[in-house]
């Protein structure tokens, strides 16, 4: 399939909108009240730091909302003043946040339900508004939209757009598209779609595997299981690892990312020769600025002495969880949680470990003097971390002597 002419198709319908409706006011006031925080400026002014009750906290100087996201949001929000009756759906959350999606569903808007891995479109009918959210849907998913007659409102960052250009690239010069990201996150599957071919790697162990079986050969049944729901139907890894591009989920770390790049590109130099190289291997650069930002002043303040580290996104906000591994990396005491809530009375926090599920722990704050780092997922509003911080505040007058 012709991917970017359906996409440019799409682009001219008049049932497709990607600028919002001109209620910039109304939408302003809500982003406000509901997301900043004066809190949080006050810290800002204050070089990014605040003490009270023993309590230091260290704010990283990059964290939360992007500009991505917040469009996303303001558009989202933008949509229901804009159809006041209609049935509004999204193909998923609008962002990794249980807050902000929350407050879509008070505004009445659906999420389309998923079952056994397959998303349920079947509720949706013509005529019906369809969000598609910030990290994109997929080709197929916004074909059926489209054949539905919805009305299709694209909060897609642009940063994830430029991937899928990329990709298209790829195709063009009938590349394999190697894809640094998580295979089953809503903005992978979405950029493999545009791909006629495509593998998953989720890092650069996986990366080096196929590394070497690009220099040596190997196992092709070995190559298929171990990455198995990874790669495009049909795959072959002794056919279609001959050209390859580069592309990745735009919230990885950014430095895997970079060095998986450069692992790829010596391979096929080795593989082909420096004078071939342009022949088999292509690269664009699609780290997105906010997530490279994020991670930098995480490990500027994950250099400072810390006594522990809260992260604070949603527990499926993969670029949440790519700071929470700067932390644990460094073996800074890391608490990772969505809310507030989390942090409960008694000096206790309820937090998911890098890698596993929810648990209580207890203590978690040291008596006497401390130094919390603090950030926050890219799509974290800064009244949420207002409100964790000021758990810790109380927490401290209260549980801690």
């Amino acid at each position: 399939m012709d991917t970017k002419a359906f996409k440019r198709s799409l682009q001219q319908s008049e049932n497709y909108h990607r600028k919002g409706f001109g209620h910039e006011a109304e939408v302003a006031n809500v982003m406000q009240t509901a997301y900043q925080s004066t809190l949080i400026q006050q810290i800002r002014d204050n070089n990014y730091k605040l003490e009270r009750n023993g309590v230091t906290i260290r704010l990283a100087e990059a964290f939360g909302f992007c500009w991505g996201v917040e469009r996303a949001v303001a558009i989202a929000y933008e949509t229901r003043q804009h159809f006041p009756t209609e049935r509004i759906w999204i193909t998923n959350e609008i962002i990794h946040n249980p807050s902000v999606n929350q407050h879509l569903r008070d505004m009445e808007v659906g999420f389309i339900a998923v079952d056994k891995g397959q998303k349920d479109f079947s509720v949706v009918d013509r005529g019906d508004v369809v969000i598609l959210p910030a990290f994109g849907a997929s080709v197929p998913e916004m074909q059926l939209l489209n054949d539905k007659g919805c009305k299709i409102v694209d909060t897609t960052c642009p940063w994830v757009s430029k991937v899928w250009n990329s990709v298209e690239k790829h195709k063009k010069r009938d590349c394999t598209s190697i894809i640094h990201g998580k295979y089953s996150h809503e903005e992978t599957i979405a950029t493999s779609s545009f791909a006629d071919k495509y593998l998953v790697v989720l890092n650069l162990e996986q990366a080096e595997y196929v590394s070497n079986y690009i220099i040596n050969g190997g196992d092709r049944d070995e190559f298929l299981l171990k990455f198995s729901k990874a790669y495009s139907d049909g795959f072959d890894p002794d056919r279609d690892l001959e050209r390859v591009g580069i592309a990745n989920q735009t919230t990885m770390l950014k430095s895997e990312t970079e060095q998986i790049g450069k692992l790829l590109e010596r391979t096929m130099m080795r593989k082909f020769g420096p004078d071939k190289l342009n022949e088999h291997f292509l690269s664009f650069n699609t780290i997105c600025d906010a997530t490279q930002e994020r991670q930098d002043a995480m490990l500027s303040l994950v250099d400072e002495k810390l006594d522990l580290m809260l992260v604070i996104g949603g527990f499926n906000s993969s670029n949440t969880t790519h700071l929470q591994e700067i932390a644990v990396d460094r073996t800074i005491p890391s608490y990772h949680i969505d809310c507030a809530e989390r942090i409960l009375p008694g000096n206790r926090i309820e937090h998911k470990p890098l890698g596993g599920d929810l648990v209580i722990a207890e203590g978690w704050l040291p008596a006497g003097k401390i130094v919390v780092g603090v950030t926050s997922g890219a799509s974290t509003p800064d009244k949420v971390v207002e409100d964790a911080i000021e758990r810790i505040f109380e927490m401290k007058t209260v549980a801690v002597v």
